[in-house]
C-alpha cells in the first residue's frame, strides 16, 4: 500500500473566501438554534458577513461566500437538495442579483443599511415565489407578504447597521508582502500556492 498525494492549486484569495464562508456558516448554524415564531422568518445573521465582504472585496467574492455558505450549510444540516435547500438557494441568488445592482448606487446616499434591506426583501421575495410556484400554489400566501416584508425591513436594518459599524470601526485590510498568508491578490496572473490532501491508495 502506497501513499498518494493530491495537490490542489489554491491562492490567497481562495483561502480568504474559505475563511469568510466558514464565518458565515457558523452564523447560520447559530441562527438555526434560535426559535422562530414563523417558518422562514430568521434574522439572516450570515448576511452581515456578505455585506462586509461586498464592501471590502467586491460582488464576486461576496457571491462566492454566500453560495458556499448555502451549499455547505445544507450539507452540514442534512437538507441538501431538499425544499429547504432550494428555498435558501433561491433567496441567496435573488439577494446577490439585487446587490449586484445596488453596489453601483451613489455611496453618498446608499450604504450597507440600504444594501442589507434590499437584499433581505429580495431574499424573502425569492423564497415566496418558489413556495408559490412549487410548494403551495395558493393565493392565500399573499396574506403573509406584509409579515415577511416587515421582518425583512427590521432584520435588514439591524444587520446593515451591524455591518456598517464594523466597516467604520475596523481599518481597511492591508495586503501583506507577496506570498504572505493574508495577501489578497485577484489578478489572473498570480502564482497559486499548493495545499496537499493525503489519501491512501494501492
Amino acid at each position: 500500500m502506497t501513499i498518494s498525494t493530491i495537490k490542489l492549486a489554491t491562492t490567497a484569495a481562495d483561502h480568504h473566501i474559505a475563511r469568510m464562508a466558514a464565518l458565515a456558516l457558523g452564523l447560520s448554524v447559530l441562527e438555526a438554534a434560535i426559535p422562530s415564531p414563523l417558518p422562514g422568518v430568521k434574522p439572516g445573521l450570515a448576511n452581515i458577513v456578505t455585506l462586509i465582504v461586498l464592501a471590502r472585496y467586491g460582488w464576486r467574492t461576496a457571491a462566492w461566500v454566500s453560495l458556499l455558505r448555502v451549499i455547505a450549510g445544507s450539507l452540514l444540516m442534512g437538507n441538501f437538495l431538499t425544499p429547504g435547500f432550494f428555498l435558501s438557494l433561491s433567496g441567496a441568488l435573488c439577494s446577490l442579483c439585487i446587490l449586484a445592482a445596488s453596489q453601483h448606487l451613489p455611496t453618498r446616499w446608499f450604504g450597507p443599511v440600504t444594501h442589507s434591506i434590499l437584499a433581505a426583501v429580495a431574499h424573502i421575495g425569492g423564497q415566496l415565489l418558489i413556495v408559490y410556484l412549487w410548494l403551495i400554489p395558493h393565493a392565500g400566501l399573499a396574506y403573509l407578504i406584509p409579515i415577511f416584508a416587515t421582518a425583512a425591513l427590521v432584520f435588514g436594518t439591524v444587520n446593515g447597521l451591524i455591518a456598517a459599524h464594523y466597516l467604520d470601526a475596523s481599518p481597511l485590510p492591508q495586503p501583506l508582502p507577496r506570498g504572505g498568508r493574508g495577501d489578497y491578490r485577484l489578478s489572473l496572473g498570480e502564482r497559486p500556492t499548493h495545499a496537499s490532501v493525503a489519501g491512501e491508495g494501492k
